[in-house]
């Protein structure tokens, strides 16, 4: 029983370190997607599809991967893919972005849908929640093996365009307009900084507390959002109580 036991031990580690894995790669690929689409996706004439293809060298995903990703943003195989966003209400009314990226808009738009229904939430019409969130620029610079100071980071940041910086332990955070992302982007890797993270998010002006009764049913519904296959990103204008975070 000891030998069953430690191997049944194993083996779920090891599906769950393949699930984390391949959550990874899925948000890789979608990104590797979005920079090839919105660009070139010859990685020489876009500074984005590289600073991603980077990301996806470090995680250690299969080059077929990455190629497939950039393939269906080209076109390559039939396949046509679209973004969409859905917008909805959680449980106790928090609000909620869905972004997704598709072949099969039905598909897609019944999954969301469903997951809504069944954790006591909704979806809104166009327009519902979207009005609760701003659209930034973020680039993310881990402070691991960087010999650079808050300060310095932050007049290179603003002369590179931003608009603010966040500091932690572990990264530098810099905020920016949306449309000045590609810009700042290229400024700071000019000046020589190895950049983790560039993109445009959603960030709520405001948010909800998630009523304590209704917690589980939050946490579902973002758990099954995000563990579908299509969705690329989940926005939220909610927090959980301290206790629960």
């Amino acid at each position: 029983m000891s030998g069953h036991s430690k191997w049944h031990n194993i083996q779920g580690r090891k599906n769950a370190q393949d699930a984390k894995r391949g959550k990874i790669f899925q948000k890789i690929s979608r990104d590797l997607y979005q920079a090839a689409k919105a660009g070139d996706p010859d990685p020489d004439n876009n500074p984005q599809l590289r600073l991603v293809m980077d990301k996806a060298r470090a995680a250690n995903m299969p080059k077929d991967n990455v190629q497939r990703a950039i393939d269906k943003a080209s076109g390559v195989g039939g396949a046509k893919f679209e973004e969409i966003t859905y917008e909805g209400y959680g449980p106790g009314g928090t609000a909620i972005m869905v972004s997704a990226l598709t072949d099969n808009k039905n598909r897609t738009a019944a999954a969301v849908r469903s997951a809504f229904t069944h954790h006591g939430g909704s979806l809104g019409a166009s327009g519902s929640v979207s009005y609760m969130f701003d659209r930034k620029g973020i680039i993310e610079i881990l402070r691991d093996g960087l010999d650079t100071d808050e300060d310095t980071m932050l007049m290179d940041a603003l002369d590179a365009g931003a608009d603010d910086m966040k500091t932690s332990d572990e990264m530098f955070q810099i905020f920016t307009d949306s449309q000045s992302l590609a810009s700042a982007r290229d400024a700071l890797q000019e000046k020589g900084y190895s950049l983790d993270t560039a993109e445009v998010r959603l960030f709520p002006e405001t948010t909800t507390e998630v009523p304590a009764e209704k917690i589980s049913q939050y946490t579902g519904l973002i758990d099954e959002l995000e563990d579908n296959d299509d969705v690329q990103d989940v926005y939220e204008a909610a927090v959980l109580p301290e206790s629960e975070e």
